[in-house]
């Protein structure tokens, strides 16, 4: 008690020059929670968060980065003795409070812009304007041909985040276009291309469907030059937009599903 007295204490006695103490604050509260980390996280989970040999991955697994801040600090004071973690409250909630706040640095997350938006404004820019959910998946609904992006942000911040989104020509496989084949019987099939050799191509069509063809019974294949995935969502979307889907896709990441 004494000791979340004085912790408290800390935060709320008058200061003479609030400007320019709180940068210097964040930076020891970052670096307290760093050696707290590696002195008392670090050898089982690593360094970086990512597990080992002793201890599972925090960083990364989205049933963990999920957890909420009350929940996580719980795990950090009583332990999980099945599993094999001791209990860390002999360190205080200060030292606590400095860990967590740095584990949540190793895991990207970004709680100003997930309370930024609304859940609702960003669905309708997901579903909408945007038009993510024609390729893109969260939690069951929406399109086949992109990534499912229900626990994407529960890996990346907001400002890898917002870069898939507006640099996505400078991502690996990110510039493929529709393929459109006319089958020798007449039939036009659509989709990106999956799978290919000398002899057959597979394609994905946008409701999910797979079709393989022979290519000896394909009359005429042609790609579309314009990516699936848009390169022009930085000025076809407002700052505010953008901000609005960041934080959606960030929000469902830490949604228990139904």
């Amino acid at each position: 008690m004494d000791c979340c007295c004085a912790y408290l204490r800390s935060y709320c006695e008058p200061r003479s020059d609030t400007r320019t103490e709180k940068p210097k604050q964040s930076n020891q509260a970052s670096a307290a929670g760093r050696q707290t980390f590696e002195s008392s996280c670090a050898p089982c989970h690593g360094l970086n968060g990512k597990g080992g040999e002793r201890a599972p991955d925090i960083a990364t697994r989205p049933e963990i980065v999920r957890l909420s801040d009350n929940e996580t600090l719980k795990v950090l004071r009583n332990g999980i003795l099945q599993k094999g973690m001791p209990p860390f409250a002999a360190l205080g909630p200060a030292k606590l409070s400095d860990a967590l706040n740095y584990l949540r640095s190793l895991q990207g997350k970004s709680k100003a812009l997930t309370l930024m938006a609304t859940s609702e404004e960003g669905k309708d820019i997901f579903t909408g304007k945007g038009g993510c959910s024609q390729c893109h998946m969260i939690h069951g609904a929406g399109g086949f041909l992109g990534p499912d992006l229900s626990d994407y942000g529960a890996n990346h911040s907001a400002d890898n985040v917002r870069s898939a989104i507006v640099s996505a020509d400078k991502r690996p496989g990110s510039r493929k276009g529709l393929v459109h084949a006319t089958t020798n019987d007449g039939r036009q099939i659509s989709g990106l291309v999956r799978n290919e050799d000398n002899f057959s191509v597979q394609l994905q069509a946008l409701d999910g469907t797979f079709h393989l063809l022979d290519k000896s019974a394909v009359s005429e294949l042609t790609s579309d030059s314009a990516p699936l995935m848009p390169d022009n969502y930085g000025s076809s979307l407002s700052k505010s937009e953008l901000d609005q889907l960041v934080g959606y896709l960030l929000s469902v990441a830490h949604t228990e599903r139904d």
